[in-house]
């Protein structure tokens, strides 16, 4: 029987974390309608309706509580099991609950699941005190009457004490390992366990240190020490006792110690078990002594960082958010351990901080980038903890991962991640463009290509469509070198946003970054401008530039004059038009549509909020380094001009 349960839990230990069920089995199966008893069809609607709660809304804690109390109530195994494991694949953290799955096996006399259920729980949460204590008392009550349960419950402890014995609060842990070696009357190995315990920084660090001496005290010193320290410490007090210093050549130990007969009848000194009391009191204090500096150093470390954990209000898991000053100690108590402590005990307390953050990308990052340092493997783990259970559905530790997989040469793990991501949550343009420039990074300019397209095709935000297209336009020509498609691209969207200045804007762009400059071309794109519906303003801006681009690469003067002419037309109308608006008291069209387009909270749902700050365009050149067209009229024998409003002397730099 032992045997088997030792083969189940290892087997439960080398698993993955709880999977999910199948689509088929997140429900009871249902009977047949013709073998459902009435009381059966209240089940089903009830448990139903729990389902559609925690379904509708994964997150929702509160109903998968409600579910699990439902399934507890009913007692059913199999309903039973397709519930914690759902819940679980989210909610790996509630020790409790692993507690109550635990029983629930042992309720319905299944031992076997319910120790490999207790090994599931701690490999999820292993830092978890009561869980390691849990698990312990289980084993002492399941499998106490076993072959060798004393020597696999001894194994037991120590995996708790690897795992979590640095926890600033693992005293209890400590406590019931003590006592139950006690129990034995392994009293050594008591002493032993001390020496570890008195060296680690937990929070009755005082009370253990209180504990050893009275178990010392309570104890002959060669019951509770090892042979060696034993005869060491012993000697040692009765050479200080006989200020014996071997300084005098004539005179040896033996003879200090007044001991009298031939050799071989007496033990030497240390060997002599028949001690007084005086020295018995001697060698205990003796002992104490080396312990308590010992204690003094660890007396030391728990002062440093006692602040920290006084202010830890929340150590364990819960959805509810932290607050702000919960969050500034993990963060400052965390970068302290960094600093001063060891490679152990800052994992251990990466591990806590994640039990009570576990909602909180940023400690997660923190977590991987400290570990970067330490083990591949190890940052790979948190990440996917991190994406795959805790936080599915945020971007940045998403992208972050991605990137730490490319690192590694992990191409197809870093575009499942993306893709994944893109998948559970659709209309992040940062999320895409990783995609595609992970896909240019490794030559796939075809799949990078097919991702423009496919952005562009199914998003339904003007703003989102601008900025894919016009990336999409730098990309083919400035990557692929495909100039003529970069025209047609971004011709494409001006046909379907014939109000946006920015598509118009890299369509000037497109034909300043061709080699050789086409005058045709740009003017062209000028007089396509200046031909819209777009604002008396924004044309008057464009029509400066031709003016500049005419003076820098025009081949004829005719086309330069009659270009001046023009514009100064258009800045006289926009002065009238301003004029007259100044008189009337109304705004300006354009302004008004500005204003009103404000966001309000209404904006596409689609895009989101970081789709809708990313197309800010500010890559591209600005032109406000060419000189003001007020400059013209001493080329070319003109009038001055009368100027122009205020927020335009300042040259033009739309981006």
């Amino acid at each position: 029987m032992a045997d088997s349960v030792e083969n189940e839990i290892a087997d439960a230990s080398n698993r993955d974390e709880p999977q999910p069920p199948a689509e088929d089995e997140t429900q009871p199966t249902k009977p047949n309608k013709e073998e459902k008893t009435e009381e059966e069809k209240r089940k089903e609607t009830e448990l139903d309706k729990y389902w559609k709660a925690v379904k509708d809304n994964p997150m929702d804690f509160t109903g998968w509580t409600y579910l699990l109390q439902y399934v507890e109530q009913e007692g059913d195994e199999k309903t039973c099991s397709i519930a914690y494991e759902a819940f679980f694949q989210r909610y790996p953290y509630c020790y409790g609950y692993w507690k109550k799955y635990s029983d629930m096996f042992k309720k319905h006399g299944d031992l076997i699941k319910a120790a490999e259920v207790f090994e599931r729980g701690l490999k999820a949460i292993p830092l978890s005190i009561d869980l390691w204590l849990h698990y312990v008392t289980f084993y002492t009550t399941e499998f106490n009457a076993e072959e060798n349960s004393e020597e696999k419950l001894r194994k037991l402890y120590e995996r708790a004490i690897a795992a979590a014995g640095t926890d600033f609060r693992s005293d209890k842990l400590w406590d019931s390992y003590l006592s139950w070696e006690k129990s034995k009357e392994r009293l050594r190995a008591v002493t032993s366990l001390y020496d570890r315990l008195l060296r680690v920084p937990t929070q009755l660090y005082s009370h253990h240190f209180d504990s050893f001496k009275a178990h010392i005290n309570k104890h002959h010193p060669k019951d509770v020490l090892d042979l060696d320290e034993f005869l060491r410490v012993r000697q040692e007090v009765v050479v200080k006792t006989h200020n014996y210093t071997g300084d005098d050549e004539d005179v040896g130990l033996d003879v200090a110690l007044g001991i009298d007969g031939p050799p071989g009848t007496d033990a030497p000194p240390g060997m002599d078990t028949s001690i007084d009391e005086a020295e018995i009191k001697k060698v205990r204090a003796k002992v104490i002594e080396i312990r308590e500096a010992v204690f003094k150093q660890n007396e030391s470390e728990v002062s440093k960082r006692w602040t920290f954990e006084e202010a830890i209000r929340r150590p364990y898991f819960h959805v509810k958010p932290l607050e702000r000053a919960q969050l500034k100690n993990w963060r400052e108590y965390l970068d302290f351990e960094i600093g001063t402590g060891s490679h152990q005990r800052i994992v251990v307390l990466f591990e806590r901080c994640m039990i009570a953050c576990a909602l909180y990308e940023d400690f997660w990052m923190k977590y991987a980038k400290y570990l970067e340092q330490h083990s591949i493997e190890g940052v790979r783990n948190v990440y996917r903890r991190a994406c795959e259970i805790h936080l599915p559905k945020k971007p940045y530790i998403h992208l972050a991962w991605a990137a730490f997989e490319e690192r590694q040469g992990n191409y197809k793990t870093a575009q499942e991640i993306l893709s994944l991501l893109d998948k559970n949550v659709p209309g992040l343009v940062m999320v895409a463009m990783r995609r595609i420039s992970l896909e240019r990074r490794q030559g796939n300019h075809a799949e990078a290509e097919r991702l423009f397209q496919e952005y562009i095709e199914k998003t339904t935000s003007n703003k989102s469509r601008t900025f894919f297209s016009i990336k999409y336009t730098r990309y083919l020509q400035k990557v692929r070198g495909d100039t003529e498609r970069a025209r047609q691209i971004i011709k494409e969207a001006v046909e379907l946003d014939k109000q946006n200045e920015r598509l118009f804007l890299q369509m000037l762009d497109v034909e300043y970054q061709a080699q050789p400059v086409d005058e045709e071309h740009v003017l062209d794109v000028f007089q396509t401008v200046l031909s819209s519906d777009l604002s008396l303003e924004f044309k008057v801006k464009i029509s400066q530039r031709r003016m500049e681009f005419l003076e820098d690469f025009g081949t004829c003067i005719r086309r330069i004059t009659e270009a001046y002419d023009e514009h100064q037309k258009l800045v006289k109308d926009m002065n009238s038009g301003k004029r007259k608006n100044s008189e009337t008291g109304d705004e300006p069209a354009e302004k008004k549509v500005k204003s009103d387009s404000t966001p309000n909270g209404n904006a596409d749902p689609s895009v989101g909020v970081i789709a809708e700050q990313a197309p800010s365009y500010t890559g591209y050149p600005g032109w406000g380094s060419y000189p003001t067209y007020q400059t013209y009229h001493s080329q070319w024998g003109y009038p001055p001009p009368p100027p122009p409003p205020p927020s335009y002397n300042s040259g033009y730099n739309y981006y």
